[in-house]
């Protein structure tokens, strides 16, 4: 292990050098800028032999990735924001062929009003476009994340692509220490790329994105996208495992912090996660029965772990960096909502929309939210809508 200074972006670029794809297509975009930019600086440089496709837009970005990975290439690419919106139609088109693309995504607000900083608004966008969604707290999660996503993958029982979060500008731009794995570590861990039905095999030729309507397969192959994302599940956990012993830090779907004997549970996903843990940790010097879940894994969904894991709590509050318009609450609050009818007790839960379009949140913030469910688990009557952290009334 090598201990370095990077920023965020720095740190996920540093982990497609280290696997070296054979094709990375992308487009600049604030705030991942720095990883198209690092990465053709790589190729410039000639320390890596990947082939780089700059493209006017990221729709042309992801076109030339479908058509790099379907061609038989390991591949890469890159967005944020607006970008990740522009290219929503290939997302599903991607998916659908199992194309085991990979892509980290620096989370930012969509416009408009037009807003460049950080939110949730454009990945959790995509959580049903088919694509596996990993998040993460800091650049060493980001780089680590980055790196087990090619295994994710790539697995024959998966072959689905993958998209890698880190929040914009809070971690993207900011310098943090990062343990970097040895090159050639990376290298067997992800090992060999295994091409499956490869467009320019000429031997077994094959048709991709054939018509599939009226008495066609569409549905069929629906059914097997799904049935692969369920493969997935236990397919994160064992690369999470096997990172973890090269490396020591082993991952799962998600990370509890105090929950053991916990009467109410904070949920966090991405950079908010260390703040609510600092929170927790000083609520628990004071008498406090607080805990913290930070998920991981998105997509697929860990509802039964996750319903598992929280049946004990008395209240339960999600803290959203993105609102779903005219639903009950954020998505994951959604998610969360949704997976605790499994539990065995159901705690009263409460969903704390937070940070949109870069808003700070602040220790504060977190209290009145842990207060908030405290009054609820003492059994005051609380209002079920979202609660908002630090915005501005009138």
């Amino acid at each position: 292990m090598t201990r370095v200074a990077l920023t965020g972006n720095g740190a996920v670029a540093l982990a497609l050098k280290q696997v070296e794809p054979d094709v990375m297509a992308a487009y600049p975009i604030t705030p991942q800028t720095e990883i198209a930019q690092n990465y053709a600086q790589y190729v410039a440089d000639g320390a890596v032999k990947t082939e780089y496709i700059a493209v006017e837009s990221e729709h042309s970005a992801m076109s030339s990735a479908i058509g790099a990975a379907a061609a038989g290439a390991r591949t890469v690419t890159a967005t944020s924001s607006q970008g990740f919106a522009l290219m929503w139609e290939m997302l599903y088109i991607a998916a659908s062929l199992r194309l085991p693309i990979t892509m980290p995504v620096i989370t930012r607000a969509l416009s408009g009003p037009i807003n460049i900083h950080c939110d949730h608004s454009d990945s959790m966008g995509g959580r049903d476009s088919g694509w596996i969604q990993l998040y993460g707290e800091d650049a060493q999660e980001g780089y680590d994340n980055a790196i087990q996503a090619f295994r994710i993958a790539e697995h024959m029982d998966v072959r689905l692509p993958v998209m890698t979060m880190i929040d914009g500008f809070i971690i993207s731009g900011a310098i943090g220490p990062l343990e970097t794995v040895a090159d050639e570590d990376v290298k067997n861990f992800v090992g060999e790329y295994q091409a499956l039905n490869p467009l320019l095999n000429v031997e077994q030729p094959v048709t991709v994105g054939a018509f599939d309507s009226l008495g066609g397969w569409y549905f069929e192959h629906k059914v097997a996208q799904n049935r692969a994302m369920e493969n997935a599940m236990g397919v994160i956990e064992e690369v999470g495992a096997e990172y973890g012993v090269l490396t020591g830090r082993d991952y799962a779907h998600f990370k509890t912090h105090e929950i053991e004997d916990a009467e109410v549970v904070l949920i966090a996903i991405g950079s908010a996660a260390g703040n609510v843990k600092s929170v927790v940790d000083q609520l628990r010097a004071n008498g406090k029965k607080v805990g913290m879940m930070k998920v991981r894994t998105l997509r697929p969904f860990p509802y039964l772990q996750i319903a598992e894991a929280l049946s004990g709590a008395r209240a339960i509050g999600v803290m959203d960096r993105a609102d779903s318009f005219g639903a009950q609450g954020g998505p994951l609050y959604l998610e969360v909502r949704s997976a605790m009818l499994e539990a065995q007790s159901r705690p009263q839960i409460f969903n704390f929309i937070y940070g949109l379009g870069g808003r700070d949140i602040f220790p504060n913030d977190i209290e009145s939210a842990v207060e908030t469910l405290e009054r609820a688990a003492a059994g005051e009557k609380v209002s079920p809508t979202r609660h908002y952290l630090n915005v501005r009334e009138g």
